[in-house]
């Protein structure tokens, strides 16, 4: 079992960073894929960013890349995600995930929900323009 606590969302101005976490605890931390995805109101849940378990290989959807990008610690069990020059479309609550199967190949990250199986609360962010 994995438990996963989100922090660092709030209201920024159109241009302004914001600096996500992920505290992970329950089960060996480094052994899990994570990622982050993001819902807004009215929209279905979508892919943000994947991390492999080592955080060698990374990926986004174009809508990010460039802005954003997914870090991890595998010493404090912390998943990051630093967003910078935010726009109003990213306003949305985030939420971090993990995928429950050890992957053993540590350059494999997964971008489909259905891929993780532990999620957190999600944490709001609005970005004003």
């Amino acid at each position: 079992q994995v438990q996963l606590v989100e922090s660092g969302g709030g209201l920024v101005q159109a241009g302004g960073s914001l600096r996500l976490s992920c505290a992970a605890s329950g089960r060996t931390f480094s052994s899990n894929a994570m990622g982050w995805f993001r819902q807004a109101p009215g929209k279905e849940r979508e892919f943000v960013a994947a991390i492999s378990r080592t955080g060698s290989s990374t990926n986004y959807p174009d809508s990010v890349k460039g802005r954003f990008t997914i870090s991890r610690d595998n010493v404090k069990n912390t998943v990051y995600l630093q967003m910078n020059n935010l726009k109003p479309e990213d306003t949305a609550v985030y939420y971090c995930a993990a995928r429950g199967t050890v992957s053993y190949r540590g350059n494999v990250y997964y971008t489909e929900q259905y891929e993780y199986d532990y999620w957190g609360q999600g944490t709001q962010v609005t970005v004003s323009s």
